[in-house]
């Protein structure tokens, strides 16, 4: 199983959020094995990661995947490679066909396209957490949005 996040950068976190996200943690997943993908940029995919360390802690089959949308981010996997990582793994979706600039957007629909279980924040309809919410939509993905946002 596999469950990705989408949301915008600009994001305030609460116990609320938090709660919301670890019930359907614990709701969808349970205790089966599970990846999180995560995107690990602006202040949704922080606090995402956060929810998702914080439910690993007492549901050790799953793991913390950092989805990174850049190949040269291979020095990453020295940072990752110990201990006292944070994340699990670090995959990379083959987007060197794609351009450069666009490496976020096609790296977020992969995300979509392989998840089972999208959890978003999305308050408006513009920016790329929306056209990624969008998205998961057309595929007909399982979305749980924690702003109720319907477009």
């Amino acid at each position: 199983m596999i469950v990705t996040f989408c949301g915008h950068a600009r994001f305030k976190g609460s116990v609320e959020y938090e709660q919301k996200i670890l019930s359907f943690l614990k709701e969808t997943v349970a205790d089966r094995e599970a990846d999180f993908y995560l995107g690990g940029y602006g202040d949704f995919d922080r606090f995402a990661y956060g929810c998702c360390k914080a439910y690993k802690k007492t549901h050790p089959k799953v793991s913390l995947v950092f989805v990174t949308p850049y190949r040269e981010s291979e020095y990453l996997k020295h940072r990752f490679d110990n201990e006292n990582a944070p994340y699990d793994l670090i995959l990379y979706p083959e987007l060197e066909n794609k351009p450069k600039r666009y490496a976020i957007t096609y790296r977020n629909r992969y995300m979509v396209e392989v998840a089972d279980y999208i959890i978003a924040y999305v308050t408006h309809d513009w920016g790329g957490a929306y056209a990624t919410y969008q998205h998961a939509k057309k595929k007909g993905k399982t979305v749980f949005n924690l702003a109720k946002f319907e477009k």
